[in-house]
């Protein structure tokens, strides 16, 4: 059952993005399924192409292969309440784009800006479609949906965020170390951050730090900033 009736009719697109390992995958799922309205994770698209061009033998190093692995993709998302299932070319990889060896490079796909664009629009279509959304990733309240209605950037200390990491790809039985983990967060950090820190500055995101903060009171922060605008009774 929705935490809050929204308002009539109304549409109500909330984007939370944020740096990984911050703690909004599980914070946009959990949000929407309070509001009972589509959770979004365009982080899963950008993995899905990323687990593909592994798949193929793709040289990362070479962005017009990358682009054109994009393109022969078939990517699918079915965007539930609590969850978002991934299928590539037919076939339902949603935890296999989990993996460490496809985090390690999606990095270099999301580098990509002719498959940014790709996914921008594609993004943007399935929000056309479903009018209400929780949408998380990197660029969704600066790129993809600049009129959203609440803009949410999620953070936490990288120790944070790579202890959380380690703890997920731990319960999925996967072997990673902590150094790893945090040599590719603060890679994908370098390029990340560029995309909100305008919305900061400008004061059209509000900044959340997670660091000391359970799920719960996460969602909780998330709710009253939704509440504060008008669009949940």
């Amino acid at each position: 059952m929705a935490h809050g009736a929204a308002r009539m009719g109304a549409r109500m697109i909330i984007s939370i993005d944020g740096p990984a390992g911050s703690g909004k995958s599980t914070a946009a799922r959990k949000l929407a399924a309070k509001l009972g309205i589509p959770y979004l994770d365009t982080g899963a698209m950008y993995r899905a192409i990323a687990f593909a061009a592994t798949e193929c033998g793709t040289d990362f190093r070479d962005p017009a292969a990358i682009t054109a692995v994009a393109k022969r993709c078939a990517i699918e998302l079915d965007c539930g309440p609590t969850h978002t299932r991934v299928t590539l070319d037919g076939r339902d990889v949603s935890e296999a784009i989990r993996s460490m060896a496809v985090s390690q490079v999606t990095s270099h796909v999301a580098r990509v800006q002719d498959v940014r664009d790709m996914l921008v629009e594609k993004q943007r279509s399935i929000g056309r479609r479903l009018k209400s959304l929780v949408t998380e990733g990197r660029d969704q309240g600066s790129v993809v949906f600049t009129d959203a209605d609440v803009k949410i950037i999620l953070d936490a200390s990288v120790d944070k965020r790579a202890k959380r990491r380690f703890q997920e790809l731990e319960a999925d039985g996967e072997e990673a170390s902590i150094e790893i983990i945090i040599e590719n967060l603060q890679e994908r950090d370098e390029t990340d951050r560029k995309q909100w820190t305008p919305l900061l500055e400008s004061g059209a995101a509000v900044l959340i730090d997670t660091t000391n903060m359970s799920i719960h009171e996460v969602v909780e922060r998330l709710l009253s900033e939704v509440r504060k605008r008008g669009l949940i009774e």
